[in-house]
């Protein structure tokens, strides 16, 4: 596996100092350990060394993306969940990551929308639902489903048509370049067009609490560790104007965590986090029990995922 040491940081270039050592991926196994550090200037996090573009792929195509799978346990019930009133129900009482519960009208690009689940929630919301996705399988399952879907990065993508709304969901800290991804999101956006983003917090306190375990480091798949002031500060300077932030914990990122610091082993992926009754179980708990906890973190900004909310600042260049 090629690794490439980062000459500095993503953003600007300026030194990145260790601030954390010896962080393993706890969800899939990847071998190897990982470094996170901070920029000595914008105060931006990021892990290195950082893999090169083919080697990003791979495993993309090995470990995260959709492969075609279906007819699993674990597929049939995360799938009549998400389309159950039992699901609307949990996002009022877990907080909504990825803008399911979100209505309004008109063109909407999903970037990375995997196979389309998230499409048809947004379609549901009143949305004209496309979606952009580098997994053929995955592009292939959504277009089955009814969807128009690009395939390709947002980077190689070029409309016919802007967008009202683009929707990045956890998806800007997996970027290589995010002031490009930005860049590249700006141009497809209609004049007065919103960007939404969720990411995990890197503020969070559960972070502190998990160290090397918290789910939400996920090397070497996060490229980028973004604060509300580092987030803030790049949209700002990339045309966005922030019209809201807000932290959100979901119970099941708290699951994931515990469940990393328990079971989790280098270069062995974690089995218990695809454990559907354990998964369920824990979650249902951690929300239950530890609610006055969670929303005192989410109400202090230390809550373990951002949803930002910004349009396309009219004033500034295209």
């Amino acid at each position: 596996m090629t690794f490439e040491r980062s000459p500095g940081c993503v953003l600007c270039g300026a030194h990145v100092q260790e601030s954390l050592d010896r962080v393993f991926d706890a969800r899939f196994g990847v071998p190897g350990f990982w470094t996170i550090g901070i920029c000595s200037a914008c105060g931006l996090e990021q892990t290195f060394p950082l893999l090169d573009l083919s080697a990003l792929r791979a495993l993309y195509e090995a470990h995260y993306n959709f492969g075609g799978e279906k007819d699993t346990l674990y597929d049939r019930l995360r799938e009549r969940f998400l389309g159950s009133a039992a699901y609307a129900m949990w996002l009022r009482l877990d907080g909504d990551v990825s803008f399911h519960g979100r209505r309004g009208q008109g063109r909407l690009l999903d970037v990375g929308c995997n196979e389309g689940r998230s499409l048809l929630r947004y379609r549901a919301g009143g949305f004209t639902a496309e979606g952009v996705e580098i997994n053929a399988m995955a592009a292939a399952r959504a277009r089955a489903a009814g969807f128009r879907v690009h395939e390709g990065t947002i980077e190689d993508f070029r409309p016919t048509q802007l967008y009202d709304v683009v929707v990045l969901s956890n998806v800007l800290e997996h970027a290589l370049d995010p002031r490009d991804m930005l860049r590249r999101v700006r141009s497809v956006l209609a004049p007065g067009g919103q960007l939404w983003v969720s990411l995990p917090n890197g503020r969070s306190w559960l972070r502190a609490l998990f160290g090397r375990a918290w789910i939400n480091w996920h090397v070497p798949f996060h490229i980028v560790h973004f604060s509300e002031a580092t987030l803030g500060k790049l949209l700002r300077e990339e045309g966005f104007a922030v019209e809201s932030t807000n932290c959100t914990t979901p119970a099941v990122w708290v699951c994931q965590s515990l469940l990393a610091a328990v079971f989790g082993r280098p270069s062995r992926p974690t089995l218990a986090l695809r454990n559907p009754a354990l998964v369920g179980g824990v979650m249902a708990a951690i929300r239950g029990l530890f609610f006055p906890v969670l929303w005192a973190g989410d109400v202090t900004g230390r809550g373990d995922c951002l949803v930002v909310t910004a349009r396309k600042d009219a004033r500034s260049a295209v």
